[in-house]
C-alpha cells in the first residue's frame, strides 16, 4: 500500500470512528476536599460550541427610589440576583441554561470606604448554583474593581456558557 493510500484509509477510519462516537460530556473537575461552589477546572469537548454573554449589570428593583440612589438598585445580593437572573434569562433565549455555564468572572464594587460585599455575592451566587435543581458548577473569578458604567451598580458578571454538540 502507498504511504498516500495508507494515509487516506486512516483519515477515513477516524472520520467513521468519529462520526458514529457519541457527543463527548463536558467534564467538571470538583476541588478535592472542598464545598466551595465553584469548579476546578472544567474541559469542553471539541464538538461542542462556546457561547459568550457579554457582561450583565443589576436592573432597578426599587422602581419608586431615586436612580441615584442604592435604594433603586440594592445592596450586592439583591444586585447579583438581578444580574443573574438576566443571564438566565439571555441563556433562555439562546435555548441555554444556568447548567450551560462553565466560565464566569464577577466584577464587584467595594461601597466608598468599604470592603466588597462577597458574603452578599455569595448569597446570591448560591440561589442559581450549586443547588439540588442546579448543581452544575463554573469555574469562577471574583474581582474588586474601583467601579463600574452606572456609580449605584455593585456587580457585573460575565459568563461563558456550552452547546455541547447534538448527539
Amino acid at each position: 500500500m502507498t504511504k498516500t493510500l495508507k494515509l487516506l484509509s486512516t483519515a477515513a477510519a477516524a472520520m467513521v470512528i468519529a462520526g458514529s462516537a457519541h457527543a463527548q460530556e463536558v467534564i467538571r473537575h470538583s476541588t478535592p476536599g472542598s464545598t466551595f461552589p465553584i469548579a476546578r477546572a472544567v474541559e469542553i469537548p471539541a464538538d461542542a460550541t462556546v457561547v459568550y454573554l457579554s457582561g450583565a449589570v443589576p436592573r432597578v428593583i426599587d422602581e419608586n427610589a431615586d436612580r441615584a440612589t442604592a435604594e433603586a438598585w440594592g445592596d450586592t445580593e439583591a444586585q447579583t440576583v438581578s444580574v443573574l437572573e438576566s443571564i438566565q434569562n439571555t441563556l433562555t433565549d439562546l435555548d441555554l441554561t444556568m447548567g450551560d455555564v462553565f466560565k464566569m468572572q464577577v466584577f464587584l464594587v467595594a461601597p466608598e470606604g468599604e470592603a466588597m460585599d462577597f458574603s452578599g455575592f455569595m448569597d446570591g451566587y448560591t440561589q442559581f448554583f450549586g443547588t439540588d435543581e442546579q448543581p452544575n458548577l463554573p469555574v469562577r473569578s471574583v474581582f474588586e474593581v474601583a467601579g463600574l458604567a452606572n456609580p449605584q451598580w455593585l456587580v457585573e458578571i460575565e459568563v461563558t456558557a456550552v452547546r455541547p454538540a447534538a448527539e
